[in-house]
């Protein structure tokens, strides 16, 4: 949620940065925003004045009674009647003005940074960097859902009955590649200062307002109603809020984590080629980084987060480049977002394997997240995460570049948690 005393402050950047977002009627919006606010502290004001009034009143009834003037002191007593009729309907007010208030501040989107590329969808992302050759495979070579039917590893058909559609089942060494990645992935975290969570895999409704994805989106979630919980989309919806109304101490920057997690997604409209096989499922294991760090110090940190999603993929052998998010295309929280792409070369296209984002204050205004900076004033931090790495598609691609006549090669960085060279 955007800081109200900054968009007040800086009223023009802001509607000019939610414009970035293709927000066309920010200025509306901040605007009603701004009158609503002002309508608060007028209330405020007259609720405050009403309040002294009062308390004014009852030292002077008591008087008035000790001197024996009881007719003005019924007098007084009247219009102390009044003021708390007045008094109730300007907390009513005030309560619904303040309500009001709250939802259209959640409701607006993160300001992106003003780097941010302009545009409308997907298409207009800039590619910023590439890594490694395409393979070259034979015209016959098959698309990774094929080839799981081939070797057996991963079952799409088993997963619907169990379940329904986008729920696989792995088996066998399908099943250890799965479990190969999460722990190369959290191995490779943690030898760079990530410290582990293994955190739960529901949230509240809290904990997804905190984060961002309640109200934005609800309708992707799957929801339990009855206990009020929602399946997590990510681990960062858990692992930030480890952090929501707490005051960390600014020596812990940054704060980094790191957590293995199912993740559950409705992914309501998908559709067509993109959906087949591991391009997009409902449930997937993912690993992911989150951190917290000073305001001064995000960017830099968001740099070194791009670094080590791009060293895992290297260390993959998987050819890859990173565009920047246009803001047509980056989440309701992210102020400026990053895309990791792997090669795809039996489908001959680019799948998108990670994310990392900067989130600024947006997501800790939400929790309440502060700390004391060295001026000794109370401060949000900059909350950040990254996919390091989601398995589906890298799982795709690693099945579909490596495949040979004779089987599937494995990367030798997975060999010693996989104890197999090969597939088939």
């Amino acid at each position: 949620m955007l800081q109200l005393q900054y968009i007040k402050d800086h009223t023009e950047e802001i509607v000019s940065r939610l414009e970035i977002k293709n927000v066309t009627d920010a200025a509306q919006r901040i605007d009603e925003i701004l009158k609503l606010d002002a309508e608060r502290r007028s209330l405020q004001q007259r609720s405050d004045a009403v309040k002294a009034e009062q308390n004014s009143l009852a030292k002077e009834i008591g008087m008035l009674f000790k001197t024996g003037r009881q007719e003005e002191a019924a007098a007084k007593k009247a219009r102390t009647a009044e003021l708390k009729n007045e008094e109730k309907e300007l907390t009513e007010r005030q309560s619904a003005v303040e309500a009001d208030l709250n939802a259209k501040l959640i409701s607006l989107p993160n300001a992106p940074h003003p780097t941010v590329p302009r545009g409308k969808s997907e298409a207009d992302n800039v590619v910023v960097a590439e890594h490694g050759d395409k393979p070259n495979l034979p015209a016959d070579a098959l698309p990774h859902w094929e080839l799981c039917a081939k070797y057996d590893i991963i079952d799409f058909e088993l997963g619907n009955k169990i379940t329904g559609a986008g729920f696989p089942v792995y088996k066998g060494k399908g099943a250890r590649l799965q479990r190969a990645l999460i722990n190369f992935f959290l191995d490779e975290a943690a030898k760079a200062g990530f410290v582990e969570i293994q955190p739960p895999l529901m949230v509240n409704e809290a904990s997804g307002l905190g984060t961002g994805q309640l109200p934005d989106k609800e309708g992707q979630m799957y929801a339990i109603p009855l206990d009020g919980f929602y399946m997590i989309p990510t681990a960062e919806v858990p692992i930030t809020n480890l952090y929501r109304n707490v005051i960390v101490n600014a020596d812990q920057f940054p704060i980094r984590h790191v957590g293995y997690s199912e993740c559950f997604r409705r992914e309501a409209g998908s559709y067509g080629k993109d959906v087949r096989g591991l391009n997009r499922l409902h449930e997937f294991s993912k690993v992911e980084i989150v951190v917290i760090e000073h305001p001064d110090r995000s960017y830099e940190q968001l740099e070194t987060m791009k670094k080590h999603v791009g060293g895992l993929l290297e260390k993959l052998g998987l050819p890859y480049h990173i565009l920047k998010l246009c803001g047509g295309d980056i989440s309701f929280t992210s102020a400026m977002t990053f895309d990791f792409e792997v090669w795809s070369a039996a489908q001959q296209r680019w799948l998108e394997v990670s994310s990392v984002s900067n989130f600024e204050t947006f997501q800790a205004n939400r929790m309440k997240l502060r700390f004391k900076d060295a001026d000794g004033k109370m401060k949000l931090a900059h909350t950040l995460n990254g996919s390091a790495l989601a398995l589906p598609r890298i799982v795709a691609a690693l099945l579909e570049n490596n495949q040979t006549p004779d089987g599937i090669i494995m990367p030798e960085c997975l060999r010693p948690y996989l104890g197999f060279e090969k597939i088939g």
